[in-house]
């Protein structure tokens, strides 16, 4: 009987032993899983749950915003050139061609001040033509640009021919003047662009020449 119980015992004992390496094993993986403890003032991992202050300048998370890059300012020079000798010149030949194809209110509204520079009404301007069977013009090259008190004045040398209703030929030359007011505060699209201001055309010998533009 002794022997019996001295065996249970023995086997009791060996039993309650043999659990306590399991229960080292289980603590060393709570260790790993739990991983080294921090050092006193080493920096944590970032989690995107983090919130930063702004300009703390770690790349990548919260550098400091880019600063704006300033836009330069236009040059002086940069501005629009004004319509120059050119542009006047086109508008001369918009008005002998209006003539030509007999729109005449096309060709009085490039006078000044919509016509009224022509000293005529739009139907009185109209019926000065009425004499003519043809009528042609050659634009000669554009004289310098004066400029004055914020006005510009150009002349321009012309020639007209062609023949009146009646059969007699017809030949006009002299200076066509445009007029246009600088690109100053207040002045309206029209008042800056080209119209007629004045015309020199007479009666001229058919051989008096004229150099085209």
């Amino acid at each position: 009987m002794r022997t019996a119980g001295g065996i249970a015992l023995t086997m009791l004992l060996a039993g309650c032993g043999g659990s306590e390496p399991a229960d080292n094993a289980a603590d060393a993986n709570q260790a790993v899983a739990a991983g080294p403890t921090p050092v006193a003032g080493a920096p944590t991992p970032l989690t995107p749950a983090t919130r930063l202050p702004g300009g703390e300048g770690i790349p990548g998370v919260s550098a400091p915003p880019l600063a704006a890059t300033p836009v330069p300012a236009p040059a002086p020079d940069a501005v629009m050139a004004e319509p120059g000798a050119d542009v006047a010149a086109q508008v001369l030949r918009d008005y002998f061609a209006a003539i030509r194809e007999r729109r005449y209110g096309d060709a009085w509204r490039l006078w000044g001040g919509r016509g009224e520079a022509s000293g005529m009404t739009q139907a009185a301007f109209a019926a000065s033509f009425a004499k003519y069977a043809e009528y042609r013009a050659t634009i000669g090259a554009p004289g310098r640009i004066d400029a004055g008190a914020g006005q510009r004045y150009i002349q321009i040398p012309v020639r007209v021919t062609g023949s009146l209703r009646d059969g007699t030929p017809v030949s006009l030359t002299g200076p066509v003047t445009l007029h246009r007011t600088g690109d100053i505060d207040g002045a309206t699209a029209e008042q800056r662009a080209w119209r007629i201001s004045d015309s020199g055309l007479k009666p001229r010998a058919l051989s008096e020449p004229i150099v085209p533009q």
